[in-house]
């Protein structure tokens, strides 16, 4: 019985020992993989970015590259801060969404009741708060961002939605078609301010940044955040020029891409995000959830939720082969761009930031799959 006993235990210390290293060879394999494909894009002394990929609280790849100021010289790392883009409106949402919760309005109230001033009131009335967070609200972009940029370089939130108020016909009923829109969130954010009595970048900070323990995040009201911060660089007739805040219209309006993050402080979020640490869970839930309006006529069924695009695959408009369900939202703003993705049924989260005007899911996307860790 006891010879029996020791060749089971045997056996078992075997496959355990086998299987540990098994994993081992396997994080180090993905590991090798990604730092080989990202050092063919990021070179030490030009602009870089950070990446995170983490599977439930295991840190799966964590890695930096090149530079976040190519005058300072300054390394871009986990900490870096880093403009988001259209990821901030992920927090203009859970702003809308928050209010909403504490009885302050509905997400089925109209513009008209939060700006009055809309020159085409039965327009204004037709269009409810849950249009504008889905994009389907048919407002167009008046905005001459491009005839009057030096106007844009400057202008804040409510420069940046004010033209909106103006027109007279809509692209599309409201609630029928999904037509992204910049100056719509910036309109969003403005109603966080007419209804919570502050500034929205100081509630963001004081009703998710702070219980989230995102304490290097910051949302602009202007220039740049003072300290620890990536510049954007886009590359031209081989030089990379600096291209963000004073060179890129509309960086000063915050609602549509104004919330500068890191590696670290994202990773806070989702966490405080999958804990429900700044909203209710049923807020969360929804935040994740697409609705099906009645009246739909969009060429795809909806798959942005108010918050997050949620689709099949890692991207919304393209098939890929992966059939995993993705929550995501990506941005792009001069020469910064990120990607934050969730993955629930594999407990797979990924973030990424650069400053050299490169989008990376597609290199990440193609080595988790051949790795077998989506599917």
């Amino acid at each position: 019985m006891f010879q029996y006993f020791k060749l089971v235990s045997g056996l078992l210390l075997t496959f355990s020992l086998h299987f540990i290293g098994y994993a081992q060879s396997r994080e180090e394999i993905l590991k090798s993989k990604l730092d080989s494909a990202f050092s063919d894009l990021f070179k030490a002394d030009e602009p870089g970015g950070a990446i995170l990929i983490q599977q439930g609280n295991k840190v799966l790849y964590e890695n930096s590259f090149g530079l976040a100021d190519l005058k300072t010289k300054d390394k871009f790392t986990s900490k870096t801060v880093s403009n988001l883009g259209s990821i901030s409106k992920t927090f203009v949402s859970y702003g809308i969404l928050i209010l909403q919760d504490q009885h302050k309005f509905s997400t089925d109230d109209n513009l008209l009741k939060f700006f009055p001033e809309f020159k085409n009131k039965e327009i204004a009335a037709k269009i409810k708060l849950r249009h504008v967070l889905t994009h389907s609200s048919g407002l167009p972009d008046l905005r001459n961002v491009n005839k009057d940029s030096i106007f844009y370089l400057t202008a804040r939130d409510e420069e940046n939605f004010s033209p909106l108020k103006s027109t007279n016909t809509l692209e599309f009923e409201p609630g029928t078609k999904f037509e992204y829109s910049n100056p719509a969130y910036n309109g969003l954010a403005m109603v966080i301010e007419k209804t919570s009595g502050m500034k929205w970048q100081r509630f963001i900070n004081q009703n998710i940044f702070k219980p989230a323990g995102m304490k290097n995040s910051r949302i602009t009201d202007g220039s740049f955040p003072d300290k620890n911060v990536a510049h954007g660089y886009i590359l031209k007739d081989k030089i990379y020029q600096e291209y963000d805040y004073g060179e890129y219209p509309t960086f000063t309006a915050a609602g549509n891409g104004g919330v500068w993050s890191s590696i670290d402080d994202l990773k806070k979020y989702i966490t405080a995000i999958n804990q429900c640490k700044f909203a209710d869970c049923s807020v969360i839930k929804a935040s994740k959830t697409a609705y099906n309006p009645s009246g739909w006529k969009g060429e795809k069924p909806v798959y942005h939720t108010g918050t997050w695009f949620v689709h099949q695959g890692f991207y919304a408009n393209t098939k890929t082969e992966e059939t995993v369900n993705v929550i995501e939202h990506s941005g792009d703003q001069g020469g910064f761009k990120s990607h934050l993705i969730m993955i629930p049924e594999k407990n797979i989260s990924i973030i990424w930031l650069t400053n050299n005007n490169k989008f990376i899911t597609g290199h990440i996307r193609r080595i988790l799959l051949q790795m077998k860790y989506i599917d």
